[in-house]
């Protein structure tokens, strides 16, 4: 007997913790540390990255859908740096030593690194789409 898939509130808290300890993971996996505002902002990314798969991902390609998906991380990133960093005074980090840096909070490099990690990010939304929340998968098509 085939289960039911998951009601969609439970799609989007399922998506947030995954996204939030995935983030959190690859931070303390590279920089030894994280931060509970990473974990927030990682899995509002999660969420915004498997809806957008949800709604355009068999509308679009494959690397449109990382490119949306590194300027959804960018913007999230800015605003959560924005209250972060900005307002709280909380110094979670400070790009504003490297190149193409805007207020210190979001620069290229990070995008461009944003647009590369999105490939496995929306790989697992639809690999979790399928095995856990018994969706059908998404179509891609590469270009």
């Amino acid at each position: 007997m085939r289960r039911r898939s998951m009601n969609p509130f439970t799609r989007l808290i399922f998506r947030f913790l995954t996204g939030g300890f995935a983030y959190g993971g690859i931070e303390i996996a590279t920089r030894g540390f994280s931060h509970i505002s990473m974990f927030l902002a990682g899995g509002l990314c999660f969420v915004f990255i498997g809806l957008l798969n949800d709604f355009l991902g068999e509308k679009i390609s494959f690397i449109g859908l990382m490119f949306l998906s590194a300027l959804i991380i960018t913007a999230v990133e800015f605003i959560t740096g924005i209250i972060v960093n900005v307002w709280l005074k909380l110094d979670v980090w400070d790009y504003s030593y490297l190149p193409y840096n805007l207020n210190g909070q979001i620069c290229l490099l990070f995008t461009n690194l944003w647009f590369l990690l999105s490939a496995p990010a929306l790989l697992l939304d639809d690999w979790m789409r399928v095995k856990i929340m018994r969706r059908k998968p998404v179509h891609y098509r590469l270009f």
